[in-house]
């Protein structure tokens, strides 16, 4: 079993749990079997991550947020304080349905603003950012920029979170990197110099 992470003395680690390096749990966190935690992962105050939940790389859970069966986050994915996800469409206290759990899948640098909610079922693409008490029931595109109840898209962000402008050519640039953004057909994607 590893143990070079760090977890605070009010954690309670489930035996089978995988945890990454330099991986951080701090007060009062929960971390169930057979879920996995990447390196350099930082677990907040109150978060509970429940058994085949898989945190990819250098992910950062803040506090107040249960990350349940069936989701999977990719490298570098931010759930921001007190979000919520879901794991069943139709739950019903008096019905199991734990053969029913739903997959949500966040790729590689997405953001979940605070108070978020995410209905099960849907895939956040990469880099995209969901906004602070929005209720997200669909997917979303790589770099979208998704805020309300239910949430709709208004904007594109770079890999930074910066709000993109588009020019009519189609090109943006990220006001803090400098990179260049493409939209074409609907879809944006980084320009690799």
């Amino acid at each position: 079993m590893n143990t070079n992470y760090f977890a605070h003395e009010t954690a309670i680690i489930d035996k089978g749990a995988q945890i990454g390096d330099s991986t951080k749990i701090w007060h009062f966190a929960h971390i169930m079997s057979d879920c996995s935690i990447a390196d350099n992962c930082t677990i907040g105050q109150n978060v509970v991550v429940f058994p085949k939940v898989v945190l990819g790389k250098n992910c950062k859970v803040q506090n107040n947020v249960s990350i349940y069966t069936g989701v999977i986050c990719e490298d570098d994915v931010f759930l921001g304080p007190s979000m919520v996800f879901t794991n069943v469409s139709n739950p019903r206290s008096a019905i199991n349905r734990k053969d029913k759990f739903e997959r949500t899948l966040v790729q590689k640098g997405a953001t979940i603003g605070a108070n978020a909610t995410i209905v099960c079922g849907n895939t956040i693409g990469s880099y995209a950012l969901i906004g602070a008490g929005a209720v997200l029931t669909v997917n979303v595109l790589p770099y979208a920029l998704m805020v309300g109840n239910p949430a709709k898209q208004i904007g594109w962000v770079s890999e930074y979170g910066n709000r993109l402008n588009f020019s009519q050519e189609g090109t943006a640039i990220c006001s803090e990197s400098g990179e260049v953004y493409e939209l074409y057909n609907g879809k944006v994607k980084r320009k690799l110099l």
